[in-house]
């Protein structure tokens, strides 16, 4: 599909996070099942809700902006899925399974504050300033969510040495 301007890539590149928010949320309901940790699995179900509150601002930005999200593919998250369950299922050690769900989940998290970055500045670029207060507020959730779970995995390896 053809980008004319920097409104038509701010609207791809804005889509592409609300289909990806929506994906991935998808995946931590999935991680938060498989995760037999009750701090994983609450932290992984407390994110599943800020996603749904970050929708709901991506969809607000949409509307500011007079538009509406365009359907994309979503190919890197169906390949980061089949990745995840198959070396999920290859891993057998309880602890090394609850530390590759925390990486993984940290791994998603990632790409999505790279997105924000980039969004945040086109949003400036294309003078939807408004927009750009909600994006920094949906990074800010997001950054919070990769401050907990740094911490999860630095208790989880301060269990481990006292076991």
């Amino acid at each position: 599909m053809p980008i004319n301007n920097p409104k038509e890539l701010f609207v791809l590149l804005l889509s592409d996070v609300r289909q990806a928010t929506e994906r991935t949320t998808k995946i931590f309901q999935e991680m938060s099942q498989a995760a037999h940790h009750p701090d994983i699995k609450e932290a992984l179900e407390a994110r599943v809700f800020v996603s749904d509150k970050i929708l709901k601002s991506l969809d607000e930005c949409f509307k500011l902006i007079g538009e509406k999200p365009m359907k994309l593919n979503g190919h890197l998250h169906d390949v980061f899925v089949e990745d995840f369950r198959r070396e999920l299922g290859e891993i057998q050690s309880p602890e090394a399974k609850l530390l590759f769900i925390l990486v993984k989940a940290s791994h998603l998290v990632h790409l999505r504050i790279g997105e924000y970055v980039a969004l945040i500045a086109a949003a400036d670029v294309t003078g939807h300033f408004g927009v750009g207060v909600l994006l920094e507020s949906c990074l800010a959730d997001t950054l919070s969510f990769v401050e907990r779970t740094r911490r999860l995995i630095r208790d989880l390896n301060r269990e481990r040495v006292a076991a």
